[in-house]
């Protein structure tokens, strides 16, 4: 049996997340099918993505991996598949790798994109694509705050309740808010995502803009732990996963 991972991108309006579900349309489900249609292999073969995404939700760089024994050649992969796959879904790239690689648990580290746009009036081509508000943000003050995320904590007040995780303490890598064009876009890189976490810091983030939190709170709201405290769980629309990270002995070079 081969083991192969693919790098794919996908614009997430049309699906009810990544992870396979009873009644509604999935892209693990999606991908799963085109897969089984190129290789003929039954049952439909069991993909492991890097994460869970919620509806709505975009990536731009999403890894997933597959046991199989087809002879479709790996580079030759996402050229078989392009014919099977809606064009809301690419894979760009595929690679073999060790038979105990595990998109999921291999991974050590991932970075999420959060777009918001500030107008007058809603752009109908931006609605499934990043977040609108009527008032303009405070970059300067949005940062301010974002440097107090970074580190190791318990997020708990950035989890919304559903979520399975057994303990909340994360590493957050860098967070960083950048003014690029007419959108505001909240990068955030972590060892792992609590649910709706990247959301609910960005929410905290408007906040902050709005002048409704104070930057220097961002610390007693993450000692405290209470949701209550931070600010609300933005819609999904804006939020892109932008890359994921691998050991180098997975020999990944996406």
């Amino acid at each position: 049996m081969r083991n192969t991972a693919l790098l794919l991108s996908y614009e997430g309006t049309a699906y009810h997340g990544w992870q396979i579900q009873k009644d509604e349309p999935t892209v693990q489900q999606t991908l799963s099918e085109a897969i089984k249609k190129l290789t003929g292999s039954w049952p439909s073969p069991e993909l492991t993505g890097c994460g869970r995404t919620d509806a709505g939700v975009h990536a731009l760089n999403y890894v997933a991996n597959f046991h199989h024994d087809s002879t479709v050649p790996a580079e030759r992969m996402p050229y078989a598949l392009l014919p099977f796959l809606p064009p809301d879904i690419s894979v760009k790239a595929a690679r073999e790798v060790p038979d105990d690689f595990n998109a999921r648990f291999s991974c050590i580290k991932k970075e999420y994109c959060y777009r918001i746009y500030s107008a007058p009036f809603p752009d109908p081509f931006k609605r499934d694509r990043a977040c609108f508000t009527t008032y303009p943000l405070d970059v300067e003050r949005m940062n301010a705050a974002a440097r107090l995320v970074e580190g190791r904590h318990d997020f708990a007040a950035f989890r919304a309740t559903g979520g399975s995780a057994k303990t909340s303490v994360r590493t957050v890598f860098s967070c960083r808010v950048e003014q690029e064009e007419d959108q505001t876009a909240v990068y955030i890189s972590a060892d792992g995502f609590l649910y709706n976490m990247v959301r609910i810091i960005a929410g905290t983030l408007l906040y902050v803009s709005a002048g409704k939190i104070e930057p220097e709170s961002i610390t007693d709201i993450i000692e405290g732990r209470q949701r209550t405290s931070a600010g609300i769980t933005m819609p999904p629309q804006g939020l892109y996963l932008r890359r994921v990270w691998y050991g180098e002995r997975e020999g990944l070079d996406f």
